[in-house]
């Protein structure tokens, strides 16, 4: 069995089909999603739909995102976020509201069943964003951070690589897992970019909803693979970009 993980997706259905057919999977891999399925391209609704399918033929674990939990709300109280639609909302709502409020029960049930955190059987840790407990996510505060968070990308990013956990100063954060994989900070959003490693953390977001690829990578052989640029795959779109 294979361990892979997926990037960020923001609504770039037509970039999912591409990598899953390049990373050739099968009904053995387990598919670990690592949220943000929508916000971006125009095609929101259609990717819910595509991966709510896969998971009653696959075996996979989605990961909760903040503009997921965004699109949940918008759905169930008719608030749109000023700030949720400037940042690739506008194109889910569209997408939604085609479809028809009639269509969107399993999307809801979708939502509602998204996982936080995923840690496997070798210790490994997967979610969104992050997580600020010196503890580990079993201490956390606040949930949202769990997909909102930013500093745990900035804490790998800034450690000095000739440190190893067993320094006194070596941030307590990152000591409890063998790996953290995350998405929700795109390494790019102008260019090509693939995944990279920060002390023990992997960012798997590649730009999706920007200039960039969609990545698939297995776990523990770092093996990736990518789709075209998204923006590519959706001309005439703006997707997340400026």
């Amino acid at each position: 069995m294979r361990r892979l993980v997926i990037g960020d997706i923001h609504s770039g259905l037509k970039a999912l089909h591409q990598v899953l057919e390049r990373a050739e999977i099968t009904k053995n891999d387990h598919l670990i999603f690592l949220g943000d399925y929508v916000d971006g391209w125009s095609a929101a609704f259609e990717t819910v739909s595509y991966l709510i399918t896969l998971k009653n033929t696959h075996n996979c674990t989605f990961i909760r995102g903040n503009h997921d939990e965004l699109c949940y709300k918008w759905m169930t109280t008719g608030e749109a976020n000023p700030q949720w639609l400037a940042h690739g909302g506008h194109a889910t709502r569209a997408s939604y509201l085609i479809a028809g409020k009639d269509k969107w029960k399993s999307h809801l049930e979708f939502y509602e069943q998204l996982e936080n955190t995923f840690v496997d059987e070798n210790n490994r840790l997967y979610l969104h964003a992050g997580f600020t407990n010196l503890k580990g996510i079993e201490f956390e505060y606040f949930d949202q951070l769990f997909y909102w968070d930013r500093t745990l990308w900035e804490l790998a990013r800034a450690i000095d690589p000739n440190m190893t956990p067993q320094d006194a100063n070596y941030p307590k954060r990152l000591i409890h897992y063998k790996e953290i994989f995350i998405g929700h900070t795109p390494i790019s959003k102008i260019d090509i970019a693939v995944p990279k490693k920060a002390a023990n953390v992997w960012n798997v977001d590649t730009g999706a909803g920007f200039k960039g690829p969609l990545t698939i990578m297995e776990v523990g052989n770092n093996v990736f693979w990518q789709s075209n640029p998204v923006h590519e795959l959706y001309k005439g779109e703006a997707g997340r970009n400026p």
